[in-house]
């Protein structure tokens, strides 16, 4: 049972020496095999639109705002392994997972509860790919559909990104930023590489490339050799890896298997839009995050939400591509990013704090007495600072 990608990309020579060179260094990690600089590429950042805008005028957004099927519905017509893995090799392993997270029924609804922003968007993305839909629910598997989740290892997001293999892929990290737990880039980035691991390593076979993506592509290849050895196929299946790789697409299509048919096992699933919850707002000028929720007319706490990979309160241009907003609210966020903004405290009066920053640092770049500095901000101790602090520099 296995799923291969029917795109080829074409790689370019920085490429080759890149993955040489990890090759070399023996650097078997999740990011060992990715070239440098392939993935690190924003998305597009695209305008919304109305709802019952006119034709001519309909925007990227305003064709995908309106679709005919719900989620569920729209993933289930987008698996491809549902009818595979029944009479596959896998089955008592796959049906062992399906007795698990079924006689937990109401564990499954919180977490499809938790996917209700994200489901939709990243069904596309996957659509898009045709690549199979059961990979829209490895965030089930890797975060419980918490985009905030970390793991003792210091995995990160819904896609459970290392840092190392988020430097790779471009998901870059500050103290006001952490690209790992965007939901657009790291949704990108995660499918990136779980295709280029397919066609780079096992001749686009996606379940091996999963195992991959959990274990590090060395482990699955030491594994693939010894199968082949041992006169195996050499397929996911045949392969002897750590117990949490054996489990790790078996728990996918348990899930994907549950979803496909609820009812028989007593999982009543939330209703969710079959078009995406959020659209992207271009940061264009330094805005406060309850400015703007108070421009959306949403509560701050739901665009904070939303915007997971901020971590701070205040969007910076160059700290800060876009904002994701409810689908319903963007246009008023969208028209205030166009107009010139007022000078901002924001830029000019408040410093945030990156990595290394000192009191006495921060004092002397902005032309302030420390003991000033420290008294605006209720500090107590000079070494209370946290990377993505904003400390006020005035006493007004």
């Amino acid at each position: 049972m296995t799923y291969y990608t029917s795109r080829r990309r074409l790689l370019g020579f920085a490429s080759t020496i890149a993955m040489a060179g990890a090759l070399i260094a023996g650097a078997y990690t999740k990011a060992s095999t990715l070239p440098a600089g392939r993935l690190a590429a924003d998305m597009p950042t695209f305008s919304p639109s109305h709802r019952g805008e006119p034709e001519g005028r309909r925007t990227f957004w305003s064709h995908l705002q309106l679709q005919p099927a719900d989620a569920w519905s729209r993933l289930r017509d987008s698996f491809h392994w549902q009818d595979q893995w029944q009479n596959g090799a896998g089955h008592a392993r796959v049906k062992h997972w399906i007795d698990e997270y079924s006689a937990k029924p109401h564990n499954i609804v919180e977490i499809a509860e938790r996917a209700r922003p994200w489901l939709a968007w990243i069904l596309e993305r996957i659509e898009t790919r045709g690549l199979p839909g059961e990979l829209a629910l490895v965030p089930f598997v890797e975060s419980s559909f918490d985009p905030e989740a970390r793991s003792h290892f210091g995995a990160a997001g819904l896609w459970q990104i290392m840092p190392r293999t988020g430097d790779a892929l471009g998901l870059r990290r500050s103290g006001s930023w952490d690209g790992r737990l965007d939901v657009v880039r790291s949704t990108k980035a995660a499918l990136d590489y779980i295709e280029y691991q397919a066609e780079q390593w096992y001749q686009g076979d996606i379940e091996l490339s999963l195992a991959a993506y959990n274990a590090g592509a060395g482990t699955v290849n030491r594994a693939q050799k010894r199968a082949l050895a041992s006169g195996r196929a050499g397929s996911y299946w045949d392969l002897e890896l750590p117990n949490e790789t054996m489990d790790y697409v078996p728990k996918l299509l348990a899930i994907s298997a549950i979803v496909s048919d609820p009812e028989r096992y007593g999982v009543t699933l939330p209703e969710i839009e079959g078009s995406p919850a959020f659209e992207r707002v271009p940061v264009t000028r330094t805005v406060h995050l309850g400015e703007a929720a108070r421009l959306a007319g949403v509560p701050t706490a739901q665009l904070a939400a939303l915007n997971p990979g901020l971590r701070s309160s205040t969007a910076r241009p160059g700290q800060v591509s876009e904002l994701l907003v409810p689908v319903d609210n963007a246009e008023p966020l969208l028209a205030a990013m166009r107009r010139p903004g007022p000078p901002s405290r924001n830029t000019s009066e408040v410093h945030v704090v990156q990595s290394g920053d000192t009191l006495s640092g921060i004092a002397s770049e902005h032309a302030v007495a420390v003991a000033d500095l420290a008294r605006w901000n209720g500090l107590d101790s000079p070494n209370a600072l946290q990377p993505g602090q904003q400390l006020t520099l005035s006493g007004r």
